[in-house]
């Protein structure tokens, strides 16, 4: 059994939900302490616990401590089970994070599962249902991970509402992303969503964002995507990508901050990552770590402007259940993090 104190780093509810995950996909059981102790309220919070009971039915898992609240939990995993399963998180609780562990979970499937989940798909303190769809997918597709998705409906804070579906295929490997050599990006691509909400904020966002680009000398094709649900909310992602790499950013749109600042912001963001000479964002890479470790021994790359304190501690959860802390290093060069992950599995 791998025992993971869940208080390291960051802290927070990222640990548990990949620990849950490695431990399905590892095939072995794994004891999480001190679960978010370092936060407001400590302990599994509900969005958690749907995440793990969703895992749990999928792998046939016996579990100790798996309640709302609970600081520790025992997770043993069992066989995989294929097939089609439909889960509720409640509220406006991510969807998105859910597919995230769901993914990582079940990389060694030898079934076709599909999980169709309502929830939030555009809420904080999560990616964006579009960052998801256009930047870590296509990312890990390059890895030849195969997975469809398929939005349904968008749903936003408090009242969540959204729906969508993924599926999951069996692979041989996982390939290696090789992205030493910086990149050309010339067109920004995006996508303003908002629901319940005039027509003029979608269109104040996208201009805006348009604009801040523009300055730069960057082209942009941002499209505004209006829809209803049972929350008012907006947002914008974009996204450049080369034949090897996509950077995304993401915003929400926020009582009492402006369309105009909103689409502003994630601009300024994404040309801030473009003109570094990056070739990973540093979300996407904090959500890669994982997938980077289990390329059978081979060697991935990339390059970052920083490594966030979420990056560090997945780094760190990593190397506990491969045994190795030594799978990531990292040389700093003219400010920019190079980065490369020797593959284990």
């Amino acid at each position: 059994m791998i025992h993971i104190d869940g208080s390291y780093g960051e802290g927070g509810g990222q640990i548990l939900r990949n620990a849950v995950a490695l431990s399905v996909l590892k095939k072995t059981p794994v004891e999480i302490l001190n679960i978010r102790a370092n936060r407001p309220n400590p302990g599994i919070k509900p969005q958690h616990y749907t995440a793990i009971k969703i895992i749990k039915k999928l792998s046939i898992a016996e579990t100790d401590g798996l309640n709302i609240g609970s600081s520790s939990l025992i997770f043993s995993p069992g066989e995989i089970k294929g097939g089609e399963y439909i889960f509720d998180i409640g509220t406006a609780g991510s969807i998105v994070l859910v597919f995230q562990a769901f993914i990582l979970s079940l990389l060694k499937t030898k079934d076709v599962i599909t999980l169709r989940l309502t929830g939030g798909t555009d809420v904080k303190w999560s990616p964006s249902w579009d960052y998801f769809n256009n930047v870590f997918l296509q990312l890990l597709q390059k890895m030849g991970v195969s997975v469809d998705v398929k939005l349904i409906q968008r749903g936003y804070y408090p009242k969540g509402g959204g729906e969508a579906i993924l599926t999951v295929k069996p692979i041989d490997s996982i390939q290696p992303l090789l992205l030493d050599n910086q990149q050309d990006f010339n067109l920004v691509n995006g996508i303003v969503h908002l629901a319940n909400l005039p027509d003029h904020v979608g269109k104040r966002m996208k201009h805006a964002a348009i604009n801040t680009l523009i300055r730069k000398n960057l082209k942009a094709s941002i499209e505004v995507k209006k829809t209803t649900s049972l929350s008012a909310g907006t947002g914008i992602t974009l996204w450049t990508q080369t034949n090897d790499t996509v950077l995304g950013k993401t915003d929400l749109g926020e009582k009492g901050i402006t369309a105009e600042k909103i689409g502003e912001r994630v601009a300024k963001e994404m040309i801030k990552e473009i003109v570094s000479g990056v070739t990973i964002d540093i979300h996407a890479f904090d959500q890669l770590i994982p997938y980077m470790a289990l390329t059978d021994k081979k060697r991935s790359s990339c390059i970052v402007r920083e490594i966030s304190s979420h990056a560090l501690t997945n780094m760190w959860l990593v190397g506990k259940f491969f045994g190795d802390e030594d799978i990531f290093s990292i040389d700093t060069k003219k400010g920019l993090k190079f980065i490369n992950v020797h593959g284990q599995s």
